[in-house]
């Protein structure tokens, strides 16, 4: 044989057996949907189908089995989420990601959640079954970790694999609570702002202030600093956050069937993968169609052939912000109304990838943890506690999982949802009887008439301490009203215990928006639903337009400006990706707001303004008005500016500014153009990762605030990249249970080798759906079948 062949057939040979490696490798990172497998600690053989989504159906003897079953395989489609989310509240993500995430770190690790999960955990009943059926779960976690193979992310990061415990639920759910919270956001801007601007620019923000109210002494510390700092941390989380949220129900008297229509959306952070996880357990006792947080046993999302149940969020008012007062002679002591007292002190170690280790001493007032140490820009300044209703009263939150997900009834569903003290929630229930409720979940309570908890308050006088926890039969409720249908869209709910209770709440526009729609209509049908829930038009967005259209003057305008308006004029609210209008009316929402409220609060307060809901809210109310105290232009001497000022410079400014951005063809305009969702894995900020990781760009339709909501900032750029939006659309109809509907984002895996990585993402942008399917006959057909077998060594 010649030199020449040899070295072909060495070349060939070498790249042969490198391609059957990588073959070999790239398959056993797949999971095994078919097949049979080992696990210990079973009674009885399991059979799981995936379907052809890969959403696993999971046939038991008992649900101990089906919970360990269920734990293997959550895990081998979704462990680095798993591990993702388990890292971030106790501060280990940088152990993973280095400095870049030692902020993060500091904060979570601050604020008291790793501790109150083991406070929980030490009040368990371990004999009780949501113990026992925790427990098996995380076993089938854990024989995964040790058996399966290791996901790619963790071989190409470089870390090990561990067991789960029980501490790593809690924590799961603290961080959920955590997100669902806009005080960290709100509550020092708006302080800021009273102590820079005063009082009347609070009232004009719907933010009263009474005239009695105990204020901190003012030492103009950089409040602001705080909402800066916990937002930006909280955008760069991996994790996504959970934000807002649709769901409505309607009896029977208001259906085409005469049975039940329920539909929810809840709204989070985009990510890959997706947040749910959906898993159908049936044992001969027990059934539940589930959708999972990563980590956690019991679905927070559910239905069965009896019963069905959703959630939105309630944002609620349930942190406040305490500054105290150091003893002037001992830092390690602050001032109470009996005498001064000694700081809790706590010291944690935070592993950093790559670096030293960073100390973390924390000082905890009778109100929480104190943040200075942990926020840039507010280290020397007083004190600041955050006290915090998840952290500060006894968690029962995985008995209250457990029930409302193993509910017989409407009233052991409501006794579940009332053992939720935080997050605040806004439970929703239907059943195949005809039972139609909507139940606010979390322990609400009340301040003294003159306190505003928006504001930070004085820790060391004693006159701004819960005056009363309220019981749950105060909380805002409603059980087969005679209106014949139920609803949340985070809107402000009615009066609680003889007050608008406080909180973030969104503005009307979704709420106003759904019961326009249920109200008129009493044949509805499933069909009927999924266009709904797809809604793109915004019930607010024309009588904004139409307040500026009825300030401006024709001659006033150039002949593109008219043009313009004309489409204003046109525009019926509705946001699709050919349209044209959202994308001149987000451009000219941004303008008027920066024109109207940027020379009071400066660029740095204004930026923040923008994150908080304050922004969304105060904008319809604000147009209405012919005067405001923001109207004026405080940068120049011409004190008499005026609402129609503000709104035709804005106006002609967005003309401008999107010629030059899009062109001067109008029909280049379009919303998809500049609205576009992609959703991002951690490892997709690696630009030669990002096509592997990342699911899309895609063009998207939706907007801020309509039924089928988007998130995005407004910013100068006119760039609305999507970050957060509907995490699942869910239609259950009790006339046809087996054919329920249901949507995810991207896929049902979190595995980039498996086939149901993206399967979803092209029918979600284009807002189709799929079968939760229940009819163990129909799965079958379109399944694979994996087996559990006990494994009695």
């Amino acid at each position: 044989m010649s030199v020449f062949k040899k070295i072909t057939l060495t070349v060939t040979l070498t790249v042969l057996l490198a391609f059957l490696g990588g073959w070999i490798y790239y398959n056993s990172l797949k999971p095994d949907y078919s097949g049979n497998i080992l696990l210990k600690n079973l009674q009885n053989k399991t059979t799981t189908y995936f379907d052809d989504y890969g959403i696993p159906h999971i046939y038991a003897e008992n649900e101990k089995d089906a919970y360990t079953t269920l734990g293997y395989v959550h895990a081998q489609d979704r462990l680095w989420q798993m591990e993702l989310v388990r890292r971030i509240t106790p501060g280990k993500l940088s152990e993973i990601f280095g400095m870049d995430a030692l902020k993060t770190d500091k904060l979570f690790a601050s604020i008291g959640i790793d501790e109150a999960s083991e406070k929980a955990i030490g009040k368990l009943d371990t004999n009780g079954e949501p113990y026992k059926l925790t427990q098996a779960y995380l076993n089938g976690i854990n024989q995964f970790i040790k058996n399966g193979p290791t996901p790619i992310e963790f071989t190409l990061i470089g870390i090990e694999k561990t067991p789960f415990t029980i501490k790593d639920v809690y924590n799961t759910v603290g961080y959920m609570a955590f997100s669902f919270a806009m005080a960290h956001k709100t509550d020092p801007l708006l302080t800021s702002i009273q102590q820079k601007l005063g009082n009347n620019y609070l009232k004009e923000l719907n933010i009263n202030v009474d005239a009695n109210s105990t204020l901190i002494k003012n030492a103009h510390p950089n409040y602001a600093q705080i909402s800066k700092e916990i937002t930006t941390l909280l955008n760069k989380t991996p994790i996504p956050l959970f934000e807002g949220s649709n769901s409505w129900i309607v009896s029977g008297k208001k259906t085409k069937s005469g049975k039940v229509l329920f539909a929810n959306d809840p709204h989070i952070g985009f990510s890959q993968p997706a947040v749910w996880f959906e898993a159908h357990i049936s044992t001969p006792n027990y059934e539940m169609y589930g959708y999972h947080l990563a980590g956690v046993p019991f679905p927070l999302l559910g239905h069965n052939r009896n019963y069905a149940y959703g959630l939105t969020m309630f944002e609620n008012d349930d942190i406040d912000f305490y500054q105290e007062e150091n003893n002037p002679s001992n830092p390690n002591k602050y001032k109470t109304t009996k005498n001064f007292e000694t700081y809790k002190t706590i010291r944690k170690t935070i592993k950093v990838k790559d670096a030293e280790n960073e100390i973390l001493d924390l000082k905890i007032s009778k109100h929480g943890p104190i943040i200075n140490n942990v926020i840039d820009g507010v280290s020397n300044t007083n004190p600041i506690a955050m006290f915090w209703v998840y952290t500060q009263l006894e968690n029962k939150v995985l008995n209250a999982l457990f029930e409302i997900s193993h509910a017989k009834n409407k009233d052991e569903f409501k006794l579940g949802v009332s053992k939720i003290h935080a997050p605040g929630l806004n439970l929703m229930y239907a059943d195949a009887k005809g039972n139609i409720a909507w139940y606010a979940a979390g322990k609400l309570y009340k301040h003294k008439p003159n306190v505003n908890s928006k504001l930070i308050l004085d820790g060391a006088s004693g006159e701004n301490e819960i005056a009363e926890y309220l019981d749950f039969s105060k909380n805002p409720m409603a059980e087969n009203p005679k209106w014949n249908y139920v609803y949340s869209a985070n809107n402000q709910p009615d009066t609680i215990a003889g007050i608008l209770y406080p909180g973030y709440y969104i503005p009307e526009d979704r709420a106003k928006r759904i019961v326009q729609l249920l109200e008129p209509k009493n044949n509805w049908t499933k069909e009927d639903f999924s266009e709904m829930i797809n809604d793109v038009t915004s019930s607010v967005a024309p009588e904004i337009i139409s307040e500026l259209i009825n300030t401006i003057q024709n001659s006033e305008l150039n002949t593109d400006e008219k043009k313009v308006l004309e489409i204003l004029k046109k525009w019926d609210g509705s946001n699709t990706i050919e349209q044209i209008a959202p994308t001149i009316y987000n451009k000219w929402t941004y303008l008027y707001l920066k024109n109207t409220f940027e020379d009071e609060l400066g660029e740095e307060l204004f930026t923040q303004f923008l994150q908080t809901h304050l922004s969304k809210r105060v904008i319809a109310e604000h147009l209405s008005k012919k005067e405001s105290i923001w109207w004026d232009n405080s940068t120049t001497s011409d004190k008499k500016e005026r609402k129609n000022n503000i709104l035709l410079k804005s106006f002609k400014e967005s003309v401008v500014i999107l010629q030059n951005q899009l062109g001067k063809t109008f029909e280049n305009w379009e919303w998809g153009k500049v609205h576009t969702l992609e959703h991002p894995h951690p490892l997709g900020t690696i630009e030669v990762l990002k096509p592997y990781f990342n699911v899309g760009p895609f063009k998207s339709k939706g907007a801020r605030e309509v039924i089928d909501n988007r998130g995005y900032n407004l910013t100068e750029t006119g760039i609305y990249n999507v970050t957060s939006g509907p995490s699942t659309r869910r239609i259950i109809d009790f006339s046809d249970i087996e054919n329920s509907l249901s949507i995810i984002p991207t896929g049902q895996s979190g595995n980039p080798f498996s086939k149901h990585y993206k399967n979803q993402a092209e029918m979600f942008n284009k807002g189709k759906f799929r079968k939760m399917k229940l009819n163990k006959n129909e799965i079958i057909k379109v399944s694979t079948k994996l087996i559990a077998t006990p494994n009695y060594e």
